[in-house]
């Protein structure tokens, strides 16, 4: 019946221009009246009903010696201008842009909404109810061309939601490489998420945040604008974060405050004893010596001509806007 109904759109909705496709994006209603057994001759009827905003709606009938085996009704998506690549699949009920590109491999589960200017990479897993690239939550939004990138590898789960940049800020937002995007997670406008990161289910970026690679945000985390989440950091769940937290921390509590360096992350991302120690001595230097953050600066700086592993603490404060947690 999907076959007939991709000639039937051939036929009824016109002929392509080159580099368009036809999607099938779903079946609706279907009902089976009764088997079909070897032998039994099939004549399958299918009719254009309507188009409307690039869906086309079709209505199919399965008959065997005249009575009804099946019928349904098949929802097909034509969007005009949508740049879509090799072996990407598109599921039932999803709505894909005149704006969007979506790269080799990648799959939409099933009611997933890509809007906006959106660029999507390769071999992404993208679950039902996902909206990448909608409007913004920001009231001064007033209709500007801003931008979503997704990048490739991400898994991002149902009903996550990455909203496109503002104009007051960089007009875009960022998804990197080989991230974990679970349940219900925001990405609000302007945001930067690194590679391989892992936000956990509810995790909610408010605007121009920026998560650092490898980073780690628990369940039910909420992180303040302008934050910045440094490299390898884990915060844990049901935290409220409200200012800046430094490379290889563990941050936990409303407000987040420092527990300690990510021993365990950094093992497994391969940093040897050596490196682990330089950054725990600059921990302690930070957080345990009772020194200004100028001092503790200047002795970072002293440390990272021994271990250039440190040498993370000092480029991450040239960025802070809101102060580390202390």
């Amino acid at each position: 019946m999907a076959q007939a109904t991709g000639i039937l759109a051939f036929k009824s909705v016109g002929k392509l221009e080159p580099g368009e496709l036809y999607y099938f994006a779903g079946i609706d209603e279907a009902r089976f009246k009764r088997p079909v057994v070897p032998g039994d001759q099939m004549v399958m009827e299918v009719t254009f009903e309507k188009t409307r905003r690039g869906l086309t709606r079709f209505k199919g009938v399965a008959t065997v010696d005249g009575k009804i085996v099946c019928e349904a009704t098949m929802i097909a998506i034509v969007e005009e201008g949508a740049v879509i690549g090799a072996g990407v699949h598109i599921g039932p009920f999803c709505y894909v842009g005149s704006q969007v590109e979506i790269g080799a491999g990648t799959v939409l589960k099933s009611h997933v909404v890509v809007n906006g200017i959106t660029k999507i990479g390769r071999d992404n897993q993208i679950y039902q109810f996902g909206s990448i690239g909608e409007v913004n939550q920001d009231l001064k939004y007033a209709g500007e061309p801003t931008r979503v990138e997704v990048g490739d590898r991400n898994r991002i789960r149902e009903s996550v939601t990455i909203h496109r940049g503002t104009a007051q800020g960089t007009g875009l937002t960022k998804v990197g490489n080989d991230n974990l995007l679970m349940v219900n997670v925001h990405v609000a406008h302007d945001c930067v998420v690194g590679n391989a990161c892992v936000l956990a289910n509810n995790a909610t970026l408010a605007g121009h945040v920026e998560i650092d690679d490898h980073a780690i945000i628990g369940g039910m985390t909420a992180i303040h604008q302008f934050c910045i989440i440094g490299a390898h950091v884990m915060v844990g769940g049901c935290s409220g974060v409200a200012q800046d937290v430094p490379p290889f921390v563990i941050a936990q509590g409303n407000h987040a405050t420092p527990f300690g360096v990510n021993a365990v992350g950094l093992k497994r991302r391969g940093f040897d004893k050596d490196e682990m120690q330089a950054i725990r001595n600059a921990y302690k230097i930070l957080y345990r010596s009772e020194k200004t953050l100028d001092e503790a600066k200047a002795e970072i700086e002293a440390l990272a001509k021994e271990q250039p592993v440190v040498q993370q603490y000092l480029d991450f404060f040239t960025r802070s806007t809101r102060g580390i947690i202390r």
